[in-house]
């Protein structure tokens, strides 16, 4: 149990005292109660806003409440002084051998220390990437599948059982214009000349593998066989080889997905009708017409009976078509349909969207929210697109693709980690810019190697400490100066910080937090440069230097902790 949790337990403890002494009712909601470090570290370790919101309900002024908390509070071991502040903050200053027996909680717990049960097991289902299957993926899927991938390991590390999915687009018109394509570099690899690619067609030399598959399997059948012939064949090969190669991207960025789900097998399911026959017996989908669209004058608009689905009752501004007027689904009918299919083998779901998607969110929340009685916790993440920068400028790299800069490329160029973590340096619905010399510049200006060489240099320490024969026995924390235990402090936070990430679904919170730790780290490590007393490493005093190390160590467990959680390893050499 970490610092902060206890406490939790021990404000809990608190309010059954006071109820058991009728000193406030004993059916007070707890839930909103928080503990955190105050704003500012001079009022104490530990504040708690349990007065503030148990006030009201239990019909007591703040502050006569808080002064009972503090009573109660202040006889545990462990606080040296409790106090009310403003209209009913409480603050507690807690005794040095808390942090001593934090960081030692961080040795004992290792890489599960910040792991959480806040989760309680719920089943989550994050679906992330689900790019079209017309390419490679592209530098702008890129911010999309870590901030989804964090966020599913940040979920799992708080105690939720999550599914990683992929929806497969591969029932729309695109994939009929990725089948054309192929047919025409098909057409080349048996030896035709096919000139310039034509307009709203796919250019880039990835489809030629699986189009030099299909003339050396079917030889010229289908050259010059009507589209109907070849269509659905190409587009069922075409779609394979592309999930191929978008697999083999998303493994470069260390991502995985537990399933991927194809809209086309959706849609030969029944699976929107079956949405659609459920909607209507809810009296959820009715039969309308659409208001004509703005600008359209009486004479260019042709009203069309449509079934609509009532998503004005869920705060959308209209309701919505689920089918064209030939009878084939809208995307919105498709998608509708795939949500009630998520909702039904997952507690909360998630979609990490693009925010060229910002306009449907409206409406397909609208949908969640009837299909599963608003009883799932449905959150849209929108993500910003990256823009390529090296030293500044605008960075052109070589399209591969065709037209546009892969994954691959930007993996290949810089590497993983520093790709994973930049990602994550800002807010996903904040725009970001990649600078391809920045994100490998070694200085402290760049967060990852600034990180990195915290680690490295902790590595370092210890090997140091070993050249020198110093045997590290148990450590003497009572030796941590005050600043070192403002480090601990520091570390405590990080259990919080996951659950606080994890219930605001926003990953890049770990990125900050480490961020603060390394600067934290290598400020203490600089110390030693004009002190040489304050180095970590002593010759001349090895319980001292067992204590610092202790400490250090610390420090690289939670940087590697959170690392893992955005996916990027902790390197232990940097040259």
């Amino acid at each position: 149990m970490t610092l902060f949790s206890r406490f939790s337990d021990h404000i809990g403890a608190a309010l059954d005292a006071l109820a058991a002494r009728g000193a406030v009712p004993g059916d007070l909601d707890r839930s909103a109660i928080s503990v955190e470090p105050p704003r500012d570290p001079a009022h104490g370790d530990v504040a708690t806003n349990a007065a503030m919101v148990l006030a009201k309900p239990a019909g007591m002024n703040p502050r006569a409440l808080a002064d009972l908390f503090v009573a109660e509070l202040g006889a545990l071991d462990e606080v040296t002084e409790a106090s009310v502040a403003g209209p009913g903050f409480i603050n507690l200053r807690l005794a040095d051998d808390s942090w001593r027996d934090e960081l030692a909680l961080i040795f004992s717990e290792g890489g599960d220390y910040g792991r959480s049960t806040m989760g309680q097991g719920r089943r989550v289902n994050v679906e992330y990437v689900s790019a079209n299957p017309t390419g490679p993926m592209h530098v702008g899927h890129c911010r999309g599948a870590v901030v989804g991938d964090a966020l599913a390991a940040l979920l799992e590390y708080a105690g939720h059982d999550v599914i990683r999915e992929y929806y497969v687009n591969d029932a729309g018109a695109q994939v009929d214009v990725l089948a054309r394509s192929v047919h025409m570099r098909y057409r080349e690899a048996l030896g035709q000349e096919i000139g310039a690619i034509p307009e709203g067609l796919y250019p880039g030399d990835y489809l030629m593998p699986v189009a030099s598959k299909l003339a050396v399997e079917y030889g010229d059948r289908f050259v010059g066989a009507p589209e109907s012939a070849w269509l659905g064949l190409f587009r069922a090969e075409a779609v394979s080889a592309m999930m191929d190669m978008i697999r083999a991207d998303l493994a470069k960025l260390g991502i995985h997905h537990d399933l991927f789900s194809s809209e086309a097998e959706l849609q030969a399911e029944g699976k929107p009708a079956a949405a659609e026959k459920w909607l209507r017996e809810h009296d959820l989908v009715y039969d309308g017409q659409l208001e004509a669209p703005k600008g359209e004058t009486p004479e260019d608009w042709e009203p069309v009976e449509l079934p609509l689905f009532r998503s004005t009752q869920f705060g959308d501004d209209q309701d919505r078509p689920i089918r064209k007027s030939d009878g084939s689904w809208t995307y919105f009918g498709a998608d509708l349909a795939y949500h009630f299919q998520k909702s039904q083998n997952a507690d909360e779901l998630i979609d990490i969207w693009g925010a060229d998607h910002a306009g449907t969110v409206k409406r397909i929340k609208a949908a969640v929210a009837a299909l599963t009685g608003g009883k799932t916790r449905f959150d849209v993440k929108l993500v910003q697109m990256v823009r390529l920068l090296k030293n500044g400028e605008p960075f052109k790299m070589s399209k591969r693709a065709g037209n546009f800069v892969t994954l691959a490329d930007v993996v290949d160029e810089v590497g993983k980690e520093a790709v994973r973590f930049t990602m994550l340096t800002r807010k996903a619905d904040a725009q970001m810019d990649f600078d391809f010399a920045k994100v490998v510049e070694a200085s402290r200006d760049n967060p990852v190697w600034y990180l990195q060489y915290a680690n490295a240099r902790i590595s370092r320490l210890r090997k140091k400490a070993a050249d020198a024969g110093i045997d590290l026995p148990a450590p003497a924390p009572a030796r941590l100066t005050d600043h070192e235990l403002g480090l601990v402090k520091l570390l405590a936070q990080f259990p919080r910080i996951v659950e606080s990430a994890a219930s605001a679904r926003e990953p890049h919170r770990i990125a900050f937090y480490l961020a603060d730790v390394a600067a934290a780290f290598h400020a203490w490590y600089n110390l030693g440069n004009d002190d040489p007393s304050a180095r970590i490493v002593l010759d001349n005093d090895p319980e001292l230097t067992a204590t610092r190390l202790y400490l250090a160590d610390g420090i690289g467990q939670v940087i590697r902790n959170g690392l893992s959680l955005m996916g990027v390893e902790a390197l232990e050499e940097m040259n």
